[in-house]
């Protein structure tokens, strides 16, 4: 399939625009207590204002933080909507809004996005599914709460996260319908393993959101190296065998001379030594 020069330095250009847009934006951070709670939050700060999901910072003890950036007053919105989600949950550490953060402060915190991850960025249109995490406190429970769901109804799981305290969360996709079926039999068999923490249900999330969410990582298998054989290599092999040719001189010239016929002669009898036949007389 041909390459697109054109199209890939359209979207070349279209990250390098919305990177420096992002630089000269505002800054928004919400924090919580619970890995499916800042999937919830980033999920409503998106979808009420015109933002983007910078990423997710894990600062231990089982706390993490979305990070957004946009113009003010989106900002300003997208914060007090992660806000309000947090507190449904009951998960709300804090919150933060910084109209114009200085360049020092981008050099050192990770509140810009690089490069690499603004590809396809701007699609935001929503999903026909959802996705559902489920976390628990130990990792035996995650375990058979991900078994529960896989044998409940037809969803993907996508991967898990741990964010520390001993909180671990499972990650699934599917239709609706069939995540809220999930996510309801894990809880029933985390609560009978160990300890259930927090659940989420996301339905339609936007593509920048999927994006953003841990995946598993798959280990590459080796290829195998094939040498490339020669042209002239490979015509040899095809070609079928011939007899050599040989040189009638040189063929003369090794001739080796023909042996002599030796007639047999018949054996020489000595007459003095043999001795005469007795015949019997006849009357």
């Amino acid at each position: 399939m041909p390459v697109d020069s054109s199209a890939i330095a359209n979207s070349t250009e279209k990250a390098r625009s919305l990177l420096r847009w992002v630089q000269d934006s505002a800054l928004g951070v919400v924090s919580t207590t619970s890995f499916p709670a800042i999937i919830g939050v980033a999920d409503a700060m998106m979808k009420s204002s015109n933002v983007y999901l910078v990423g997710y910072e894990k600062t231990g003890g089982g706390q993490c933080s979305a990070i957004v950036r946009g113009g003010v007053a989106d900002v300003r919105m997208a914060v007090h909507a992660g806000v309000e989600t947090a507190k449904q949950f009951g998960q709300l550490v804090s919150s933060s809004l910084i109209p114009r953060p200085m360049a020092d402060m981008e050099k050192v915190l990770p509140i810009l996005p690089r490069m690499s991850e603004l590809d396809g960025v701007g699609e935001t249109h929503m999903s026909s599914g959802a996705i559902g995490l489920l976390e628990t406190k130990g990792f035996p429970a995650m375990v058979g709460a991900a078994d529960a769901m896989t044998k409940s109804a037809e969803i993907e799981l996508i991967s898990h996260e741990t964010i520390g305290d001993g909180l671990c969360t499972i990650l699934i996709r599917g239709s609706l319908s069939n995540v809220a079926i999930a996510v309801e039999a894990g809880m029933h068999e985390a609560e009978r393993i160990g300890e259930l923490s927090a659940v989420m249900v996301i339905p339609r999330p936007l593509n920048d959101l999927e994006r953003s969410l841990p995946k598993v990582k798959q280990a590459q298998k080796p290829k195998k190296v094939q040498l490339p054989l020669k042209l002239e290599e490979r015509q040899k092999e095809l070609m079928p065998a011939q007899a050599p040719a040989v040189d009638v001189q040189k063929q003369k010239q090794l001739d080796l001379p023909e042996p002599e016929l030796i007639q047999a002669q018949p054996p020489t009898i000595d007459v003095q030594t043999q001795k005469p036949l007795d015949l019997p007389e006849f009357e």
